[in-house]
This record gives C-alpha cells, structure tokens and sequence, in this order.
C-alpha cells in the first residue's frame, strides 16, 4: 500500500486497466517496510502499549553526567550491542534512576526509549498488586514474557520502591515479598532477558530490597540530582521555547537565583509567569521579567537542605556498594 501510494498521482482512475509499463515500474522499496513499520504495532504490545509523546535528548536540559551514564547502560546495548561482545563483557540488565521528586527521571525514561526506538511498556508499581493469591507474580511474568516476544524493549518500573520493598517487614499477606522473589527471578534467572532492558525509577531508594540493587539485576545505579546553574538555564529555555519574552527577560538571572528548583519547579515557574502576565493584562502578548519574579514567589524550591544531606548520604552509600546504612537516613527528612 505504501508503494502503491507513490504510483497513484501517475494512475488514471477513470480507465479500467492501469498500463503494463506503469506495473512494471512499481517496486516496494526499503523505505515501504521502513514506513509499514511504524504504522503496524504488535499484537503482544496492544494491551500493554504506552504511546510516548517524541522526547528527545534535547528535551532534557542539564543533566548530562545521568544522561551519559544511561545512554551508556540502555542505548548502547541496544543500538550497539558489538561493543560489548568486541569488550568480551555483558550489558547492564537494569538501571535504577533515584533522586528527588521532579528531576526529570521519568521524562529521562522516556527519552531514551524513543531514541533506542524500542518497545516501551511502563509499569506503575501500585497497579501489579493484587490481593489475590498469585496475581501480582502473574502480572509481573507476563510483563517479562511479553517484553522478550517484542524485543528490543524497555521495561519501565515507575515508583519501584512500592512494588519491591524490603523484605522481612510486616506486609499482611506478604504480597511485596513475593513480588520481590518474582523480580529477582526474572532478572537474574535460568531464562535469558535478550534485548530487554529494564528501567527503575524511585524516590526513595532505601526502601527497596537490597537483593536488587546488586550486580546482575539493577547494574547501575543513577543519581539524577538537582541541575546546576547552566542545566536550570536549560531547562528554563526548553519550557519558554513557545512563550514570547519581553526583551528584558533574562533567563540567565532566573537561573542565578532560583539554586534547589528542580525540572518540574522551573516548569513551575515558566508557567506561572505566563499566568501571571495575563493576569495583569487579558491581552498580554508577552512575559516580562517582573511576572517571573512574581511567579518564583509563589513556587517553592523542591531541595531543601535535609533533602539534599539525605541523597548525599545515598549516593555515597551506593558508591561504596553498601545498602544497610540508608534505613536511619530517610525518616529525618520525614519521607513517609
């Protein structure tokens, strides 16, 4: 169909025979295939297939040691797996994105799987648990098998610390700990994952079972913390792109003064901004600086000191491989 719509303009609709010498001009090229590809979806993927909106690199301003390192563990497998077979190593089976709420994990997720251009499938991890006997497990093989039918594919673990807590703590009916069991046997089981990549994201990191953070199941580990100075800057441009600015608007300055706002604070911030210069004026046409300085005094920073001592506690504690010492650090930032 798709090589039959490049010859239709040459086509007379109203004859009855299209002539011999057009038939034997039409061909079915590359780019058909190429095309058919991405209107035809898999018949493993339609209950489970999560339509991405196109995010790219581009779309994630600052970060770019968290981006490295996750390009590194999930698109280079998949887009370059030579690499690793030309190194004599395996890839990384899964990388768990922690760090305070708004900076960007899942949109980073996102990212990197429409650039691999692999199947996504997002799981959010209160949904896969079930009161019933068997069920949650289910749920999680049936995600596995239906990721290694259509692979390439990324799984992704939304809110991963509520669906594998600690285990050995009082769960009722022990849903999480069989949850967790079904997890690990999953990801580093007798079955092989292929090219199935998997994808954590959490707040909370010192809740999860320390079984699955070793090597082997979540390999890497990736911090993706508060942006710096440039990557506020960044992130400010990304979410003004479409906003028409007075000439006195300074991104620059926003982004000298706004030191603990996250992505999805600056987001925050841009958007108030716009409110605000409506506010004034129905038929405002542009945002002044004076409407972001309003807009920063009604949006609160995410990081706050104890937040900050909390992940640097982490993030030390997960380069030197050890877990225990995260239980006492989250209750004094009064994590819940």
């Amino acid at each position: 169909m798709k090589a039959l719509r490049r010859y239709l303009p040459e086509i007379d609709l109203d004859e009855e025979e299209v002539p011999p010498s057009l038939i034997d001009r039409m061909i079915v090229k590359r780019d058909d295939f190429a095309g058919a590809l991405n209107e035809v979806e898999p018949s493993a993927m339609r209950e489970v297939l999560v339509e991405l909106p196109k995010i790219s690199w581009n779309d994630v301003g600052g970060l770019e040691d968290a981006k490295q390192q996750v390009q590194e563990s999930v698109e280079w497998p998949l887009t370059s797996p030579e690499k690793f077979d030309r190194m004599g190593v395996d890839a990384p089976k899964g990388v768990l994105l922690y760090g305070p709420p708004g900076t960007g994990k899942t949109l980073m997720a996102k990212a990197v799987a429409n650039e691999t251009n692999a199947n996504f499938i997002s799981v959010r991890g209160p949904q896969l648990l079930s009161k019933w006997v068997g069920e949650s497990e289910k749920a999680i093989r049936q995600t596995f098998r239906k990721a290694r039918q259509v692979s390439p594919a990324i799984i992704f673990f939304d809110e991963l610390d509520s669906l594998a807590p600690s285990r050995g703590q009082e769960m009722g009916n022990n849903v999480s700990e069989r949850v967790v069991n079904q997890l690990l046997t999953e990801l580093d089981g007798l079955e092989e994952m292929g090219d199935v990549m998997v994808i954590g994201a959490t707040n909370r990191p010192d809740m999860i079972d320390p079984a699955l953070l070793r090597s082997g199941r979540f390999d890497r580990l990736v911090m993706i913390g508060q942006p710096d100075q440039e990557g506020r800057e960044q992130i400010l441009e990304i979410h003004t792109q479409d906003t028409p600015l007075a000439p006195d608007v300074s991104l620059r300055e926003v982004a000298e003064i706004t030191d603990g706002y996250v992505g999805s604070d600056l987001e925050g911030i841009a958007r108030e901004a716009a409110i605000e210069a409506l506010r004034d004026d129905d038929d405002a046409e542009e945002v002044e600086m004076r409407h972001f300085r309003r807009a920063m005094e009604s949006v609160r920073p995410t990081i706050t000191d104890d937040i900050l001592a909390y992940y640097e506690d982490v993030e030390q504690q997960f380069k030197g491989g050890g877990t225990d010492a995260l239980r006492d650090t989250g209750g004094r930032i009064g994590f819940q």
